[in-house]
C-alpha cells in the first residue's frame, strides 16, 4: 500500500511541473561553486585550489561529453553527482546530501523515461553540459 502512495506522489510531482520550473546551466552554476570548484576549479578542468593536495587530482568536467564520443552520459554523471556510483570515484569526492533535498522534477538520463530527481542535481548536471568543449 504504501509503494502505491509513493507511486502516486510521483505522477503528482512530474504533472505539476512545467517547463519554466526546469532548472537551467545558470541555476547548477551556483551549486557547483558552493560544492564543486574547490577540487575542480572555477572553470571546471580540475585545478581548484585543493586540488594539488588530491591524488588522483580532480577530473576535468569540461571533457565529459569529449570522453565519451561526444555525447553526455547523463545517467553516469547523475549517478557520480547524487552517490549512486560512490564506491567506483577513485577519489573519494564527497558527499553532498544537501543536494538530495528540496522539490523533485522530471529527469531524463537518456532513456526517455522522466524520473522524479531532486532539482538540485538536475541544476548541477545542467550546468555540467554547458561547460563541454570540444577541445
Amino acid at each position: 500500500m504504501r509503494a502505491t502512495w509513493i507511486i502516486i506522489g510521483a505522477v503528482f510531482a512530474l504533472g505539476a511541473c512545467t517547463e519554466e520550473e526546469m532548472p537551467g546551466p545558470q541555476d547548477g552554476r551556483t551549486l557547483y561553486m558552493q560544492n564543486c570548484a574547490a577540487c575542480h576549479g572555477a572553470d571546471a578542468t580540475g585545478n581548484g585550489p585543493a586540488a594539488a593536495d588530491l591524488d588522483p587530482r580532480p577530473a576535468d568536467l569540461t571533457q565529459i561529453a569529449a570522453r565519451n564520443g561526444g555525447t553526455m552520459p547523463r545517467a553516469e554523471v547523475m549517478s557520480m553527482i547524487d552517490g549512486y556510483a560512490r564506491g567506483t570515484v577513485p577519489h573519494g569526492m564527497p558527499a553532498f546530501g544537501e543536494l538530495l533535498e528540496g522539490d523533485l522534477v522530471p529527469f531524463d538520463s537518456g532513456d526517455g523515461r522522466q524520473t522524479p530527481t531532486p532539482r538540485k542535481l538536475v541544476a548541477l548536471l545542467e550546468y555540467l553540459e554547458s561547460v563541454q568543449t570540444t577541445e
